[in-house]
């Protein structure tokens, strides 16, 4: 009986087994190797700043795909996307290094508080709740939802102004603090030639007397800025003004005419002072050419009278 059962077990196994390996050939998933290399050669943060699941799904999107072009590891940047073009035998796409920016410059001296949230310390809380501790409802909550989403240490609350800064040695651009500001004021632009940028550091788009109202430092809408620019990269919307980075040439005239200061440079150096006026034409008197000096008299050579006598003869 004992031999009977292990018999039959066994053959019960041996026809496992052959469906088993049947099965595995049927429906067998072939996965390119390349997938595994481009893999390997990325940071593995799994970000998703790259706008896939991971570095996995990255990794099969660049070997799937015809071209690198658009394709992007945003904490890899240059580098990395060299080496996955490298692997793959492709080109790899020219792409501008980007960095978060917190479009807010409502201090807690230019946005004065006007009310205490005592409720959970998160942005995506309190902004379900009500507008804020301010009077402006479109400004930072200074929570730290971003700070917290941040894998790379690159943005921090400062204490002083209660609002989010970034760190743009540390940040690349990643997009998480950009995903989990509820009020949508962190935006990634074009880090710029020499890390200099200059953008509209307020998204308040109440009308110009309630937005000065709640914030000293509000942009007003008043258009100054983009009757000022040459490039056509300032425009105006919902009482908001926005600097288009694909079109600005950093000419800073913007910056001169904000009235509120709401246009940050960053990293430019101190402009020059402006050199003292010419005087006006009128008002420069014609100096007379001076008279030429006489010249002087000749004087009388006076010749001494000289009396010559002849000789006497004996």
């Amino acid at each position: 009986m004992i031999l009977i059962a292990v018999i039959s077990l066994g053959a019960i196994g041996a026809i496992g087994a052959l469906f088993l390996y049947a099965a595995s050939k049927k429906f067998e998933v072939y996965e390119d190797p390349r997938i595994a290399q481009v893999q390997a050669v990325l940071p593995g943060a799994n970000c998703g700043g790259c706008g896939y699941p991971g570095c996995a799904g990255f990794a099969g999107a660049c070997v799937k795909a015809d071209s690198l072009d658009g394709m992007l590891c945003p904490v890899g940047g240059g580098p990395v996307m060299a080496q996955v073009a490298t692997i793959l035998g492709k080109e790899a796409g020219a792409t501008e290094p980007m960095v978060a920016v917190v479009r807010c410059n409502g201090t807690c001296k230019a946005r004065p508080r006007t009310n205490q949230y005592d409720g959970t310390k998160s942005c995506a809380i309190a902004s379900t709740l009500y507008g804020g501790e301010t009077n402006c409802t479109f400004g930072c909550l200074g929570y730290g939802d971003c700070v917290k989403a941040c894998n790379f240490g690159a943005i921090h609350i400062n204490p002083e102004t209660g609002l989010a800064e970034v760190d743009e040695e540390k940040c690349t651009s990643c997009g998480a603090c950009v995903k989990a500001c509820p009020k949508s004021i962190i935006e990634l632009r074009k880090k710029g030639p020499k890390s200099r940028r200059i953008f509209v550091s307020c998204v308040n788009k109440d009308k110009g007397a309630v937005a000065r109202k709640a914030c000293q430092n509000a942009c007003i809408g008043c258009g100054k800025c983009e009757k000022e620019c040459p490039f056509g990269a300032v425009a105006v919307t919902n009482n908001v003004a926005y600097i288009d980075y694909t079109k600005c040439r950093m000419c800073r005239k913007c910056v001169a005419v904000c009235p509120t200061g709401a246009i940050h440079e960053l990293n430019f150096p101190p402009r020059k002072e402006a050199a003292p006026a010419a005087p006006k034409a009128a008002e420069v008197k014609p100096v007379a050419p001076a008279a030429p000096k006489a010249a002087p008299k000749a004087e009388a050579i006076v010749e001494p009278n000289v009396s010559i006598q002849s000789p006497t003869k004996e």
